[in-house]
């Protein structure tokens, strides 16, 4: 059930919300019947649509709930001198759970969350066991030693080698620590998410 309801976010907000969101066996296909009924041309979205849907885009990227994303957006919109929409991003960025998932030690964010939640992953030689910590540039994070062991981390070192990193993450060679090693970029650069247009739409409630 929570991979469908999963597929139909996706099907609404468009794939790559969720890792894997789309196979075959979900494809939708109408009946013969139902082929024979012209559909109607779809309405505009207003630009409150729009931004509504942009919003639940990010949000569910990031797997949050909607009153954590707000405390978000809002503390981004009420920083002075800051891009609010960078600010936004960097902060979801730094998450331990997204800094697990983008150093390569699990497939997907829920899984990262999950690793994080059990006490796999520490921090500068700290377990921490909350996903949402934010992390700042310098902070080292890697598998607990009496992790290393388990499934998930087996093959760790050595899917490691070849795994790209994103240019604000820098694996130390030898190990599986992974160091922050400067903020990550505005989400205009590389990514398909559009958090100027959440700004706006927090901006307006």
């Amino acid at each position: 059930m929570l991979v469908k309801r999963k597929f139909r976010v996706c099907r609404r907000l468009g794939d790559g919300i969720f890792n894997k969101c789309q196979t075959t066996g979900f494809s939708r296909s109408l009946s013969p019947k139902k082929n024979l009924v012209k559909k109607r041309p779809p309405r505009a979205r207003s630009e409150y649509g729009n931004q509504l849907i942009e919003k639940q885009k990010v949000r569910y990227t990031y797997l949050l709930r909607e009153e954590q994303f707000s405390n978000y957006v809002r503390t981004a919109i009420s920083a002075k001198g800051k891009n609010s929409a960078q600010y936004l991003y960097r902060s979801l960025e730094n998450r331990l759970d997204n800094v697990t998932y983008r150093a390569g030690f699990a497939p997907s964010r829920a899984a990262a969350r999950q690793l994080v939640s059990h006490g796999h992953i520490v921090v500068n030689g700290k377990k921490i066991t909350i996903p949402s910590y934010q992390l700042n540039i310098g902070d080292k994070i890697t598998v607990r030693g009496g992790s290393r062991k388990r499934s998930p981390f087996k093959e760790l070192e050595d899917r490691l080698k070849n795994y790209k990193f994103t240019k604000w993450l820098k694996l130390h060679p030898g190990t599986i620590e992974v160091e922050i090693v400067s903020k990550p970029d505005g989400p205009m650069i590389d990514s398909t998410l559009n958090l100027n247009s959440v700004v706006e739409f927090y901006s307006r409630t």
